[in-house]
């Protein structure tokens, strides 16, 4: 599927002609791997371990492989509609796991390799998976669990490649074709737990149609994807949202080769390393990651780097690093903005129109989103409300997993609420203030705190920050601020008043942290976004008399 002809350059024009085209039967494994068949030797992937070890793979070798395991796990038992979850690294397996389950009619569960016993306890049980596919790192964890899982039958460890492996010896026990099961756009293709920032984590039931409904976002925040020549890569992994939807798919949908690397967490080296071995394109990138990389100028430029479009989403990306993104990486980077539930729904396109800074940009093609108030009306232009998208859309997920109550206390007048603040403005640019439990309300104003984080990484001593409103007898709550400093800083009065005065400078007298705490690290979520919740719960213990 092309969005449209490169010629074209209004993106509203682009916009209001737009109009999707779902069929009625629909399978990810086809749309990403089978109908690229006749041209089978074309790469796919190119594949790097944490030892250095360099693969590629075709897609003739994507659908034998995943023929092979679909044959493997129906022979074990794996039926349409079971879950079967995948807890591995950027590797080869991963892709073919996915593709096989769909293949199938099962539903992937994808799983991060970062969490631990209790986490994956909490999904596998919730999500009744039957199976799992383990990498060796957690497969004792995930063995240990399974007598308290009676519905867990089968753990398939995966030691990437290694002799011996469990994986590819079931896989090459599979017969080398495969009828693929006939699956509608409706049915569930994918099960991904929710971050879990507020409350425990529930399961959004994805289905195959999102595979294109997130196509046009993707082309867009890409400044249209595919060119020849170009190659795609993401740090983020492939067991959540951003990594599986927003990167892996789109990517081989478009028969253009991804980057997997094995190895976990974020390296500034080795991502410039990676980008400029591989001559990567296009990225996504987290505003996490490109923070990391900022503080390292000397690093990006000693790389030769053939960077055309960089999306980053997950948290704000502010005007600091659109700055730093067009001076250093010469690239400006179109943020986007989704939830697992509604994914790659609004966001910017730099080659054919000039983003705000700052901004979240605007609804993508086929997309409909607005800012509502309480009853579901829509607000005008400059009024702060909740960023909700119309329900009638190909990524709108089919609901969270055994929570009907959930889903439904989310819709309203056929708009799904986010539980994101923000605000349209006179242009149609949409603007993130924040999360409705992270929105601080300080003498009468109501403060969002990705503006002050922004304002504090233009300070050079800041290398990461998180804000939050802490109790205030007076003002309700106040402004604090929780900063990780770069290499050369050391945390003093002296520099948390220069770091105040400049936010408050650069903002106003209301919306400077009054207070400042120095730490070593952010409390993160396992997708990279900032846990505020830890900080709040942080705040709330010193009250109480309780210990961090």
């Amino acid at each position: 599927m092309r969005l449209i002809d490169d010629s074209l350059s209004d993106f509203d024009r682009i916009c209001n002609s737009f109009r999707w085209s779902i069929p009625e039967y629909l399978n990810v494994a086809h749309q990403v791997c089978e109908r690229h068949q006749r041209h089978a030797d074309r790469v796919a992937v190119y594949s790097e371990n944490v030892a250095g070890k360099r693969s590629s793979y075709r897609f003739a070798q994507l659908k034998e492989y995943s023929d092979r395991l679909a044959n493997a796990l129906r022979a074990d038992g794996v039926k349409r509609g079971d879950r079967v979850a995948i807890v591995l690294p950027q590797t080869i397996e991963t892709i073919v796991a996915h593709l096989a389950i769909h293949k199938l009619g099962a539903v992937s569960l994808p799983l991060a390799i970062l969490f631990g016993p209790e986490a994956l306890e909490y999904r596998l049980r919730d999500s009744g998976a039957c199976a799992a596919i383990v990498h060796a790192s957690r497969y004792d964890d995930v063995r240990s669990l399974q007598p308290g899982l009676p519905e867990l039958h089968k753990v398939i460890g995966c030691d990437c490649g290694e002799a011996g492996d469990e994986f590819w010896s079931l896989l090459r026990r599979g017969a080398d074709r495969f009828e693929m099961v006939k699956t509608r756009a409706d049915d569930p293709a994918c099960l991904i737990y929710t971050s879990g920032t507020t409350g425990p984590p529930k399961g959004a039931l994805v289905a195959h149609r999102a595979v294109i409904g997130n196509f046009t976002g993707f082309e867009m925040s890409q400044n249209f994807f595919p060119q020849a020549g170009d190659v795609f890569w993401t740090p983020a992994d492939w067991a959540w949202t951003g990594g599986l939807w927003d990167a892996l798919l789109p990517a081989l949908n478009y028969g253009m080769p991804i980057v997997a690397f094995e190895g976990a967490g974020f390296d500034a080296e080795r991502a410039c390393r990676l980008m400029a071995d591989y001559a990567v394109t296009n990225a996504f990138i987290p505003p996490t990651a490109l923070k990391m990389l900022r503080a390292l100028p000397e690093l990006t430029a000693s790389y030769d780097l053939k960077l055309r479009a960089i999306m980053s989403a997950g948290e704000q990306v502010g005007e600091e690093l659109i700055h730093w993104g067009r001076e250093v990486l010469g690239v400006t980077i179109n943020e986007m903005w989704g939830q697992t539930e509604f994914n790659y729904i609004v966001g910017n396109c730099s080659a054919i129109m000039a983003p705000k800074p700052g901004s979240m940009g605007k609804p993508y093609p086929g997309h409909r989103v607005d800012v509502i108030d309480d009853d579901g009306n829509v607000l005008a232009a400059g009024e702060e409300g909740e960023l909700a998208a119309w329900c009638d859309d190909p990524v709108m997920f089919l609901g969270y997993w055994n929570n009907a109550a959930a889903t439904e206390a989310r819709i309203s007048a056929n708009w799904f609420r986010t539980g994101d603040v923000g605000y349209r403005d006179e242009d149609g640019f949409l603007w993130f203030v924040g999360r409705k439990d992270d929105v601080i309300s300080s003498a009468g104003y109501r403060i969002g705190p990705g503006e002050i984080e922004d304002s504090l990484l233009g300070h050079p001593a800041v290398l990461q920050a998180a804000v939050i409103g802490k109790p205030d007898e007076l003002r309700g709550q106040i402004v604090k601020a929780f900063v990780v400093l770069g290499p050369g800083y050391a945390p003093g009065h002296e520099l948390a008043s220069e770091i105040q005065q400049s936010v408050r400078r650069r903002l106003s007298a209301h919306e400077y942290p009054r207070e400042i705490e120095f730490i070593d690290a952010l409390p993160m979520t396992t997708t990279g976004k900032v846990r505020r919740i830890d900080l709040r719960a942080r705040e709330q213990a010193r009250r109480h008399g309780g210990k961090d």
